[in-house]
């Protein structure tokens, strides 16, 4: 049998229980959620009862968890906000940390959150599971097929829940972090886009605020320049409309041909390659279709976080903090542009 790691939750919320959760159960060879900690103690009792955790495993205070030799790691499920004050934590603790996405709230914090991972050997984490969709794979592998690269579109929009479970939370209703809803889901699609195009440059854009729910702008248009290359592009991103389809596509364009990648259905994504170099060229076209597990990356995420922590070697990580200030950095981006009436900006670096 593997070595078994005990996980610290630190904040018990929606996604702690509905999905985190889960997925270590699902993975109970390697992973056993051995401590939870809430402000709200009767939250975190509540969470210790789905998750079988002993009552003396029960914290209302951080530094309890954090001092306590049982736990091998802190998965922390806070409000972004409070990231940099947890990864420092932890780090002064000798606590590997995973956190939610995005990195932080503001761009100081995540830059703040970079240099904290910097500094040390424990890995630190972002829990961006669109980087591990097995998707991607398919399409990194035939983009060669199609080169050069000269542009593409990506598109995740969608009509408006109106009773969203997340959306009932003060602190999504009331964001502190920028972005609000655009850097909370948004970030997701830029992980993927990026995972297999590369960086972003420089963006021009324009965003508005659909919903009053929201708390802030909801939607964003706009055009893309990836970093080192040429490849020009557009990212279009909301789900504050009336009725529509849902839609969720990439679509890259080449010099010989194009690659789809639908994820509008997350159980069963697909790409479709073209290959051919013009209108009058006998293009063969190939259709994968893929079978996507439940936790849509989450699992694999884990898996990616305890090979770090087993290992001790931080570079294993594939969701790393400069990875996620970059996804956060282009919501950055985006509200600067749109606030100059969309002149085009840079990208912030950390």
């Amino acid at each position: 049998m593997s070595e078994v790691l005990n996980v610290g939750i630190v904040g018990t919320g929606i996604f702690a229980k509905e999905r985190h959760l889960p997925s270590y159960q699902e993975l109970s060879e390697k992973f056993k959620v051995v401590a939870a900690f809430n402000r709200t103690k009767s939250k975190a009792e509540e969470f210790a009862k789905l998750a079988g955790i002993a009552n003396d495993k029960v914290y209302d205070n951080l530094d309890e968890i954090l001092n306590d030799e049982s736990v091998s790691y802190i998965d922390a499920l806070l409000p972004v906000q409070f990231n940099a004050d947890i990864v420092q934590k932890c780090i002064a603790a000798g606590k590997p940390i995973i956190m939610e996405k995005p990195i932080a709230a503001t761009m100081e914090q995540a830059r703040q959150i970079v240099k904290l991972s910097d500094s040390t050997e424990l890995p630190v984490g972002v829990a961006e599971n669109w980087l591990y969709l097995s998707c991607t794979d398919v399409v990194k592998s035939h983009l060669t097929e199609i080169g050069p690269i000269e542009a593409f579109t990506y598109n995740s929009t969608g009509p408006f829940v109106l009773h969203n479970k997340y959306l009932s939370t003060t602190w999504r209703q009331h964001p502190e972090h920028i972005g609000g809803f655009l850097s909370d889901g948004g970030v997701h699609q830029l992980a993927l886009l990026t995972d297999i195009l590369g960086e972003i440059e420089s963006v021009s854009a324009l965003t508005k605020q659909v919903r009053k729910q929201s708390g802030t702008d909801d939607i964003v248009f706009s055009t893309l320049k990836l970093r080192d290359s040429s490849v020009i592009g557009t990212f279009t991103y909301g789900s504050a409309f009336g009725s529509c389809e849902k839609s969720v596509f990439l679509k890259i364009y080449g010099l010989n041909g194009s690659i789809l990648l639908n994820v509008s259905n997350k159980k069963n994504p697909y790409v479709e390659v073209i290959v051919g170099g013009s209108a009058e060229a006998d293009a063969k076209t190939s259709r994968f279709e893929i079978s996507q597990e439940d936790s849509f990356g989450v699992n694999s995420e884990f898996l990616n976080f305890r090979e770090a922590v087993l290992n001790k070697e931080k570079h294993l990580l594939k969701s790393t903090p400069r990875k996620a200030f970059h996804h956060l950095a282009c919501v950055a981006a985006f509200l600067k542009s749109s606030s100059e009436n969309g002149n085009n900006v840079p990208v912030e670096q950390p």
